[in-house]
């Protein structure tokens, strides 16, 4: 029996980790990649941080860089395993969790091979779930290549000949930008009128006026942290008016349906294609949670990462309580108040 079960071992799951360990609780980190960062080695091999290092600090471990860096993924990853390692967390990886389901006053985790028994349990395996694609994909052609950004890693992965990118957010921009640059005519599907901020402004980063802002700490009861969050989020640090000025780049607006090699947006119809890259975001799935109260949006129903459920928690949601909480540095404040929860209850 574990006192604490802790699903995911990212950032989420290792601030958690840190406060536990520090306080003698008998728990486990579960996590169903190879290795601690995979996460994050997943992603394209050109990603990197919005923040620069002093905005990136887990508790009790700084980031290894500079003051300003931004950080690549690898960076990150490698920050994850040192962390890890250097307060020996209780880890066991390559175990997908397929079900949790409380009875009286326990919790059963059951992974493909075993069964674990706690008291409590912590999901931290982050929002991003099951990469999303419109349901019209399945009807193009076979001829076109097909990936989700979850997968794309580089150009190299794409056939030869014009491509198309769907997706208005941060990952679809960045691709684009990747993508045209080696000049063949590429489209981009989505809004163009999006917000645009830079990562460094007046000689201080885009995260210390964030900061002093307190544009980080608006919780998303308040008034303006609902203004916020339904809210379109900005672009930060890519030239979007640049890259959609270039000559091979045509913004097509939104695409509508497809079939065979015929694929219709807005703007027009398109057939020249022989790449498509869907940066069409994520849903959520907690469906392995037994009896778990779920948002319109797929979410659990939670307090600060409080669940309905007596001794479940939730921490890495986006705006699990501010817009902080979805980075790598605003992670701790989370996990502080959700352990200083825990230690709160009666025995």
């Amino acid at each position: 029996m574990f006192d604490f079960i802790i699903i995911g071992a990212a950032q989420a799951g290792l601030a958690m980790a840190y406060y536990l360990k520090e306080a003698g609780y008998h728990f486990l980190i579960l996590d169903k990649e190879e290795e601690i960062g995979a996460s994050w080695l997943n992603r394209w091999d050109s990603l990197k941080l919005f923040t620069p290092t002093e905005f990136n600090h887990l508790p009790g471990m700084d980031f290894p860089a500079e003051k300003g860096h931004y950080p690549s993924k690898t960076e990150v990853a490698n920050y994850f395993k040192i962390y890890a390692e250097n307060f020996e967390f209780p880890l066991q990886l390559n175990t997908l969790v397929t079900s949790v389901k409380k009875e009286k006053s326990s919790f059963y985790i059951e992974t493909e091979n075993q069964q674990f028994q706690s008291k409590n349990v912590i999901i931290a395996t982050g929002p991003f779930h099951v990469p999303y694609t419109p349901p019209f994909h399945k009807k193009i052609s076979s001829e076109i290549f097909q990936i989700h950004s979850n997968y794309y890693k580089n150009v190299a992965q794409l056939k030869e000949g014009n491509t198309l990118v769907v997706g208005a957010g941060d990952s679809g921009f960045q691709i684009l930008d990747e993508i045209s640059a080696l000049g063949q005519k590429t489209y981009f599907s989505g809004a163009t009128d999006v917000k645009v901020l830079p990562q460094e402004f007046l000689g201080k980063t885009l995260w210390w006026w964030f900061t002093k802002t307190g544009f980080l700490s608006f919780n998303k009861d308040s008034w303006i942290g609902k203004r916020i969050s339904k809210s379109r989020q900005p672009i930060i640090g890519t030239d979007v008016k640049e890259i959609l000025s270039r000559k091979n780049v045509e913004a097509v607006g939104k695409t509508i349906d497809a079939e065979d090699d015929l694929i219709s947006t807005e703007k027009k119809e398109i057939t020249n294609i022989a790449n498509i890259v869907w940066a069409t975001g994520y849903r959520p799935n907690f469906n392995w949670i037994d009896g778990l109260e779920l948002t319109k949006d797929g979410y659990p129903k939670h307090k600060r990462g409080i669940s309905n459920t007596k001794g479940l928690y939730f921490i890495g949601l986006p705006w699990l309580h501010t817009r902080g909480s979805a980075t790598l540095g605003g992670i701790k404040n989370d996990a502080k108040f959700l352990f200083d929860f825990i230690e709160n209850q009666p025995s």
